[in-house]
């Protein structure tokens, strides 16, 4: 007797059908490739924890992005290498006019006018102490950072900023730089609310390439715990009633089940931070040949798009456009 069974295997009988009726796709559009900058000229240094990516003076970051921007990649996260020389306990050098961070704001939007400039709020690039708030007698004081935040932000906005990327965690940060920007003509400048960022142990490489690890103490009392869930919708409901534009959960591997949550529960755009820990693993295991690079890149950033990110910033941006679509 012949059974009447179901079938889906039909729909994967060659690569043809299989791209037919694939669900999940990324585009070039929606990856933002995040740039290293040093202050100086002619300087491009490799960052041994995060293999294929480097500190770019301005002139450098410039050839970098104009090379992606050649291949369909036009949107940028800038963070800022700072020297020692710079940092002081209140984050001064952030908003000064000399600033080379504020410099290359504005060059990039000179050079490369179409592309997005995303910008980093917080203090610890500039802070003596390497914590994202005011750091006193081992405590964070959360609404004094919001002042110190706020002339960050309008720096950065004068300097040409597109969408101004908060990532500190203080408490009412996001209305805070609102209403700032506003005040000060900027209504159109967007905010990217780091809104679920979490206390993880993958984002080391990053602290490494920036030099902006706490001096004592840690970031437990900002950032979120990783057993937390409810917490994140929490977050997301004040960033979006504060007049946050795009909501961000980081890390993004660890955390699909955020991604899903936030997508679920808000229609803003949902951005995935696929951090340096997540991108260093899967270098560190091609190198060994124990994965293979390219898919196991693919997978990993697909399930991101799958768990409901509209956005990803991700290392293997660049990476990612060249080797899916040659031609």
């Amino acid at each position: 007797m012949k059974l009447n069974i179901q079938r889906p295997r039909r729909n994967r009988q060659s690569a043809a059908i299989r791209g037919m009726v694939q669900e999940t796709f990324i585009h070039p559009s929606q990856l933002i490739k995040p740039i290293f900058l040093l202050e100086g000229e002619n300087q491009k240094v490799a960052i041994a924890s995060m293999p294929g990516i480097f500190r770019y003076t301005i002139d450098e970051a410039i050839k970098e992005a104009k090379s992606c921007a050649a291949i369909g990649l036009v949107n940028f996260i800038l963070f800022p290498v700072v020297d020692e020389k710079h940092k002081d306990k209140h984050a001064t050098y952030s908003y000064h006019p000399d600033c080379f961070y504020l410099k290359a704001i504005s060059t990039f939007k000179k050079e490369l006018p179409d592309c997005t400039v995303i910008t980093d709020v917080a203090m610890d690039p500039y802070s003596s102490d390497g914590h994202d708030g005011l750091y006193e007698n081992g405590k964070i004081h959360n609404d004094q950072t919001l002042h110190i935040l706020g002339k960050m932000s309008i720096a950065q906005a004068k300097a040409g900023a597109d969408i101004i990327g908060p990532s500190d965690m203080m408490d009412g940060r996001i209305g805070f730089i609102r209403n700032i920007l506003d005040e000060n003509g900027f209504d159109q400048v967007a905010i990217m609310s780091y809104t679920a960022k979490y206390a993880s142990c993958f984002y080391g490489p990053f602290r490494d390439a920036l030099d902006s690890a706490p001096k004592e103490g840690n970031k437990l009392t900002y950032q979120m715990s990783p057993g937390n869930q409810r917490e994140a919708l929490i977050e997301a409901q004040l960033d979006e009633q504060e007049g946050a534009d795009y909501l961000m959960v980081k890390p993004a591997l660890a955390y699909l089940d955020i991604i899903s949550l936030l997508k679920n529960n808000s229609n803003l755009p949902i951005v995935a931070y696929n951090v340096s820990g997540e991108y260093a693993m899967i270098k560190a295991a091609a190198e060994k040949g124990w994965l293979d690079e390219k898919a196991s890149m693919n997978e990993m950033l697909t399930s991101i798009k799958r768990a409901g990110a509209d956005i990803i910033i991700t290392y293997f941006a660049k990476q990612f456009i060249e080797t899916n679509f040659k031609g």
